[in-house]
């Protein structure tokens, strides 16, 4: 993840210093207008180099293209100017087409190939394109195409592809730039308005363009995606509906909780009267238990109070015998 983010990063720094690369004004078009006319001077033979443009650019989709994207005013590529000359007279025997971009003339056609360094020089075959990053003499370019070591080289990926959607996108944003660059170098240099002055109607410009777009932005977002509030007007019977709905599946756990709580209350006052019928039968039933056993103790005494004044008479008997007995002795 942490390649991906830092790949992501290279790329949007390198898509800085393109449009920065392709904002230079002045003296490369003015290298460029000397070098074009250098070229058109009737003394010399016709270059055999093709130069592509905005307009044809789609040529190098189809057969065999070595193409090369210089500036005027860069060094390096003054210095294969000459190697590029002759490697395009050997084009007809190697079955192969040379051309070559100003990115001073053609901004647009740079940010297609997303061009920040100066020679860039690509291979393509039928569209499908690759970055040369070999030597420059004549014989490496030759060898490059008779050997085929194109083969091994990895191809372009394809959402960086020349004809792909993205880079559609970087031509256009590379188009703007060399716009703003017209636009810079008429306020400065036409109209004699101060440098500072030119970078804040820019300033101005792009603050207003923003706010501009962040408010089509929200009005589109607004109509794809409305307010809850909205939608709940448009679909108020539905709501309504729904809202009912929920209500009527909130109150039935209420009614059965309710339900439940009187059943329970009731278990409850029949467990109570069970359990006092259960305690006034239990008292009853001591009641009757005492009073058999307190008639039972007052049977007992009442036969012990009759036995006693048996045993009283039957003593008083017992005393006059043996008085009598006694008496008669005597005598």
């Amino acid at each position: 993840m942490a390649a991906g983010r830092w790949g992501g990063r290279r790329l949007l720094l390198c898509a800085a210093a393109a449009l920065l690369f392709a904002a230079v004004p002045g003296p490369a078009a003015a290298a460029s207008s000397s070098s074009s006319s250098r070229a058109g001077s009737p003394g010399e033979p016709r270059s055999r180099v093709q130069v592509l443009g905005g307009s044809n650019w789609s040529l190098v989709l189809q057969g065999q293209w070595m193409l090369e994207f210089y500036a005027p005013w860069c060094p390096a590529c003054q210095q294969i100017e000459l190697t590029w000359e002759s490697f395009a007279k050997e084009s007809e025997h190697l079955d192969i087409t040379v051309g070559k971009v100003d990115v001073t003339q053609e901004p647009g056609l740079s940010g297609r190939f997303f061009v920040t360094t100066l020679p860039t020089i690509y291979h393509a075959n039928d569209g499908v394109f690759r970055r040369y990053r070999g030597s420059r003499t004549l014989e490496d370019l030759q060898g490059y195409v008779l050997e085929r070591k194109w083969e091994a080289v990895e191809p372009v990926a394809g959402w960086k592809s020349p004809s792909s959607i993205m880079m559609h996108g970087m031509a256009g944003l590379f188009h703007l730039s060399g716009w703003i660059r017209q636009i810079h170098s008429y306020l400065t240099g036409t109209l004699g308005i101060h440098v500072w002055i030119s970078y804040a109607i820019f300033i101005l410009a792009t603050l207003l363009i923003g706010l501009f777009l962040g408010l089509i932005l929200v009005l589109i977002s607004d109509c794809l995606c409305p307010s809850k509030s909205r939608y709940r007007a448009e679909t108020s019977e539905e709501a309504i509906t729904k809202d009912n709905v929920e209500n009527a599946a909130l109150e039935e756990p209420e009614e059965a909780a309710e339900l439940s709580a009187d059943d329970a209350e009731e278990t409850a006052d029949v467990k109570d009267l069970s359990d006092g019928e259960d305690a006034a039968n239990s008292s009853a039933d001591d009641s009757e238990e005492d009073l058999a056993l307190e008639k039972e103790s007052g049977e007992e005494e009442m036969e012990d109070l009759s036995e006693q004044p048996l045993a009283d008479s039957e003593t008083e008997s017992s005393v006059r015998k043996r008085k009598s007995q006694v008496a008669d002795n005597g005598l």
